[in-house]
């Protein structure tokens, strides 16, 4: 009689995950990623000064990974992630405000600490604790498609709410920071709302508390496994990925000559392809190993983006071009809705989850510190189509090394443990 509700109850849960999951990123990536020309030419910044605030974030956000791994091994997700999200809405109201760059710098320590601290890797216990053992590539890939039908919906209104702050006026000057400000307040009033919701449906369990001896030796066995830093470096690469994905908007102004607006639509139109492309990689990575899975992923990758990278924009090859900035879309959302489910190929106990994510992300995010800086002074050193086929050949070269780091840790991965749990069976 229970059943049924209580696997409703299961799925609420798990949507209140997927929805906290992407809005606790929508003020610090969305707003710059969807509306990048807007932003910098309303703060009056440039590519390069906008990499640098991403940095500091990628700096707080490394500080942040360790301790928050051990937070989400002690405490229950509900009050985690509810505070996690409050926090960051809050920075929302001062972004706002359009500070200078000293001010957005500031800002983007904050949300490091805020995003990461608190959330990160009690989203991921939360996520592979729902999948279990048979359906991690499920979970993941609904947790990553479910936060791409969010980021994708999100987009699309607030393009709407750009454009109609600016009215369809030809001299954007004047309107576009009120446009602005109207951005930022949508996605502080989506994170507002994820709060909410944590704290009323998650239920407030924290997991079980391990032996004071255990708490020790969980952050550091396991360490000098060379498969948990194959699963680091995978990770890099994939991340590096989605992180190249902030710069379509440029590419669809400066090689399709689309307008501000235009081009912030394409991207959230492309956006709709991260459910259906992490979903269907989680449910191949639970029927192929999921580190074959990436290798193959990598491999697209990097051809789409080898297209971009060898091709000048013209009439006869816009098809062509758009086609391939859809496919390297997609298959970066494939690598995002697989790279996390390499834990149970590894054998990482559950009762670790926490630690193994944290050791995994403090070296695995790391492009949030230097990729934004290197990617905005290419940019900046070689305006157009020039510095734009550097930017994506840079991309290929990162895909491929990603497919070489899962080749290498499909050959070592075996039935053993990579973390092995203290005192016995988890």
């Amino acid at each position: 009689m229970d059943a049924t509700p209580s696997r409703w109850r299961n799925y609420v849960v798990l949507a209140c995950i997927v929805l906290a999951g992407e809005a606790i990123f929508s003020l610090p990536f969305h707003v710059p990623r969807f509306f990048r020309p807007t932003v910098l030419q309303t703060l009056g910044l440039t590519n390069a000064a906008l990499g640098d605030a991403f940095a500091v974030y990628g700096l707080t956000a490394m500080a942040s990974y360790l301790p928050g791994g051990w937070l989400a091994d002690r405490w229950s997700a509900r009050r985690l992630l509810s505070a996690s999200l409050l926090a960051t809405a809050g920075g929302g109201f001062y972004f706002a405000t359009l500070p200078s760059i000293q001010g957005l710098t500031w800002l983007y320590a904050y949300w490091g600490a805020t995003t990461i601290l608190l959330f990160w890797a009690a989203m991921i216990r939360a996520t592979r604790d729902w999948g279990g053992e048979l359906r991690q590539g499920q979970a993941f890939g609904v947790l990553e498609g479910g936060r791409g039908l969010v980021a994708a919906a999100s987009a699309s209104l607030a393009v709407g709410v750009l454009a109609q702050a600016l009215g369809g006026a030809t001299d954007l000057t004047a309107l576009r920071a009120d446009a602005l400000r109207a951005v930022i307040y949508f996605y502080t009033a989506v994170t507002l709302l994820a709060a909410l919701l944590c704290w009323w449906f998650i239920p407030d369990s924290a997991p079980s508390r391990a032996s004071a001896s255990a708490k020790g030796e969980a952050w550091w066995r396991g360490l000098g496994d060379v498969s948990l830093w194959l699963q680091a470096g995978v990770v890099v690469a994939a991340y590096c990925g989605y992180k190249g994905i902030d710069n379509y908007a440029l590419y669809a102004v400066s090689a399709f000559g689309l307008d501000e607006v235009a081009a912030a639509a394409l991207l959230a139109k492309a956006a709709w392809l991260r459910p259906v492309a992490a979903l269907g990689a989680g449910l191949l990575a639970d029927r192929v190993r999921p580190s074959i899975t990436l290798i193959g992923i990598f491999l697209l990758a990097a051809a789409s983006v080898a297209v971009l990278a060898g091709a000048a924009p013209s009439p006869m090859l816009r098809g062509v071009l758009m086609a391939n900035v859809l496919l390297s879309v997609a298959a970066v959302y494939a690598l995002r809705g697989v790279y996390f489910t390499l834990m149970q190929e590894s054998g990482v106990p559950s009762s670790r989850t926490g630690a193994a994510v944290g050791l995994v992300s403090v070296v695995g995010f790391t492009p949030d510190v230097f990729f934004a800086p290197i990617a905005g002074r290419l940019l900046d050193a070689h305006p157009g189509v020039v510095g734009q086929q550097q930017y994506f050949a840079l991309l290929a070269g990162i895909a491929l090394v990603g497919a070489v780091l899962a080749a290498a840790l499909t050959l070592r991965l075996r039935p053993s443990r990579l973390i092995p749990p203290a005192g016995g069976t988890p």
